[in-house]
C-alpha cells in the first residue's frame, strides 16, 4: 500500500471524520458468489436463455412470476451457501471502531455484510436482499424474510404447489416478489434507501468503494457527492474502473489495486493503529 495512503488513513483514524464504505460484487465474488453478469446468471425458460437483464425485470416476473422465482431461489441457495470472507469481517472491525461515525452501503443482496456482523442499523441494502420478499401488489411496504421450507432451488428446479402457497403475501393472498430493485424499477427510500444513502454521503469525509465499478447510477451519486465536498476517496478493487478513476482525478483519492480480502484487513488495521495514537 502507498505509504502516503497508509498516512492518510492513520491521521483521519483520529480525526473525528465520518466513513462510508460502498460495496459491490467484488467482495462477494471472494467469497464464491458469481457475479451477477456472470454466465451463472442465465436462465433458460423452456428453450429459451434469459440474461439476468431481462429475468430481473417487473416485466418478466408479470409475465412468468413461477420463473422469476424459481431463478431467484436457486441465487437464494448460491448466497446461503457462501460465508463472509476476511473483507467482510474487516468492515466489521472497522465499523466497530468508530460506531455511529460508520455507513456501509451495499449494492449486494446476499446478506454476506450482516452475516459477517455489521449493524442493520448503519448497513443501506441500496438493492434490497435476497433473502426478503415483499407484497407484489404492494398491499404492505414491509418486507418478510422468504419462508424456511421454501429453500434454495437447484438450478432449473420448478417451484412446487407449497412454494407457491408460501410465496403468498399473508395479507391479501396475491404474489410475493423477491425483495430486489430490478432493472426497470428505480432507487427509493422505502425499499432501497435512496435519501439515506445521499444524506450519508453528505455527511461522508472518507469514502471507500471497494469491489464496485460503477455501473448503477446511485453509487455514482454517492460518490460524486463526497468528491463536490472535497471528501477522501479510496478505491479497492482487482481492475481499475470509473471509481478508481474518479479517485486518482482530483488529488484526494487512491486506488488500492488488490482483492478486498487482502486490502480491507490492512485498511482496518491501519485506521485501528490511528485511533490507538499507534503509527503506520
Amino acid at each position: 500500500m502507498d505509504a502516503e495512503l497508509k498516512q492518510v488513513l492513520n491521521d483521519f483514524a483520529s480525526s473525528g471524520g465520518r466513513i462510508t464504505l460502498l460495496s459491490g460484487a467484488g467482495i462477494s465474488a471472494e467469497s464464491g458468489i458469481p457475479t451477477f453478469r456472470g454466465p451463472e446468471g442465465y436462465w433458460s425458460v423452456g428453450a429459451v436463455e434469459y440474461h439476468p437483464q431481462e429475468m430481473a425485470t417487473l416485466q418478466m416476473f408479470r409475465r412468468t412470476p413461477d420463473e422469476v422465482w424459481a431463478w431467484y431461489l436457486y441465487r437464494l441457495g448460491v448466497c446461503r451457501a457462501a460465508s463472509p470472507n476476511p473483507g467482510h469481517h474487516a468492515l466489521v472491525k472497522i465499523e466497530r471502531l468508530f460506531g455511529e461515525r460508520f455507513t456501509l452501503i451495499t449494492q449486494n443482496v446476499d446478506g454476506l455484510h450482516l452475516r459477517a456482523g455489521n449493524s442493520p442499523a448503519r448497513t443501506l441494502q441500496i438493492h434490497g436482499n435476497v433473502f426478503l420478499m415483499r407484497c407484489a401488489g404492494e398491499c404492505g411496504k414491509a418486507p418478510l424474510p422468504i419462508p424456511a421450507a421454501v429453500g434454495g432451488k437447484a438450478r432449473g428446479a420448478k417451484l412446487t404447489a407449497a412454494d407457491r402457497e408460501l410465496l403468498r403475501c399473508p395479507q391479501c393472498r396475491g404474489w410475493t416478489r423477491p425483495h430486489v430493485l430490478w432493472f426497470d424499477e428505480y432507487y427509493d427510500e422505502t425499499h432501497y434507501r435512496f435519501e439515506s444513502a445521499l444524506r450519508a454521503a453528505a455527511a461522508t469525509d472518507l469514502l471507500i468503494t471497494v469491489g464496485t465499478s460503477g455501473a448503477t447510477n446511485l453509487p455514482n451519486q454517492v460518490a460524486q457527492v463526497v468528491r463536490s465536498r472535497d471528501g477522501l476517496l479510496v478505491d479497492v478493487n482487482v481492475a481499475a474502473n470509473h471509481f478508481s478513476r474518479l479517485a486518482l482525478s482530483g488529488g484526494r483519492g487512491f486506488f488500492c489495486r488488490g482483492p478486498s480480502g487482502r486490502v480491507l484487513p490492512e485498511i482496518a488495521d491501519l485506521l485501528q493503529a490511528g485511533a490507538e495514537g499507534g503509527k503506520p
